[in-house]
């Protein structure tokens, strides 16, 4: 894999802009910080949100409603410090340094390519053989409202999130440290392991994970925008989805 041309910020306009600086300007210190307001991250919001569902008594409330309602807090805290870290250590825009970026054609190229991704990862998987792990995320998913916000989530915000988090953090970070096979490789091995738990930890849909992890990085890296691996993550996820709800109603025929 090539590497990647430097990405860089354009200069403020005025007088007293600080210089244009290279992505990533953050260093692995600003990196393993981030890390490390993970768990606190989290466990804010699930105070939060448990505390909100009894006050407000949205009870008995969907499991799934209330997972998803404090990831989602989560990753708001979480993003929340980033933006302070761009914006008062490197007086950064948030978007931009992310490479949230992308002409509608680009974007709309990388969308197509999640479907077929989503097959050879789903066939991939029919090859290594019957996996009888038990998967948790099923228990998500035994009624149409829990259905529905875990489709909805998986297809919208959850890919928005996952790729600022891994190809927009970490990956131009490790990328220009080792290059561009190991950014990719290194940035989708986190991401694999963060989808552990939901599939009971089985190594080949972990394996699968970091597969479909390292196509996300590879868009990233040869379009040079974070939007366009969220968007053909968002159609790989709304494949899974799709093919969960055809086989859900196939059953029950």
């Amino acid at each position: 894999m090539s590497e990647p041309e430097p990405e860089r910020l354009e200069e403020p306009a005025g007088e007293a802009a600080p210089p244009r600086a290279e992505i990533p300007f953050w260093s692995y210190r600003d990196l393993f910080l981030l890390a490390a307001l993970v768990l606190p991250c989290l466990a804010a919001a699930g105070v939060l949100v448990g505390v909100a569902f009894a006050v407000l008594r949205v009870q008995p409330a969907p499991r799934a409603l209330l997972l998803l309602t404090a990831q989602f807090l989560a990753y708001g805290f979480w993003f929340g410090c980033i933006w302070l870290l761009f914006h008062l250590k490197y007086q950064r825009p948030f978007w931009e340094s992310m490479a949230w970026k992308g002409r509608l054609a680009t974007v709309a190229a990388a969308a197509l390519a999640g479907p077929p991704l989503a097959l050879l990862i789903g066939f991939s998987g029919a090859a290594l053989g019957k996996d009888n792990t038990d998967i948790p995320m099923m228990e998500l998913l035994k009624d149409p409202v829990s259905i529905a916000l875990v489709g909805l989530f998986a297809v919208t915000l959850g890919p928005i999130c996952e790729e600022l988090a891994f190809r927009g953090i970490m990956l131009p970070l490790v990328t220009r440290s080792f290059g561009a096979a190991a950014g990719v490789t290194l940035s989708a091995l986190p991401f694999a392991l963060l989808h552990g738990p939901q599939y009971g930890w089985s190594w080949q849909r972990v394996v699968l994970i970091a597969v479909a992890g390292a196509a996300f990085g590879v868009v990233r890296l040869r379009m040079g925008s974070t939007q366009a691996a969220a968007a053909m993550h968002a159609t790989y996820n709304l494949t899974f989805v799709a093919a969960f709800l055809l086989q859900r109603s196939l059953a029950r025929l």
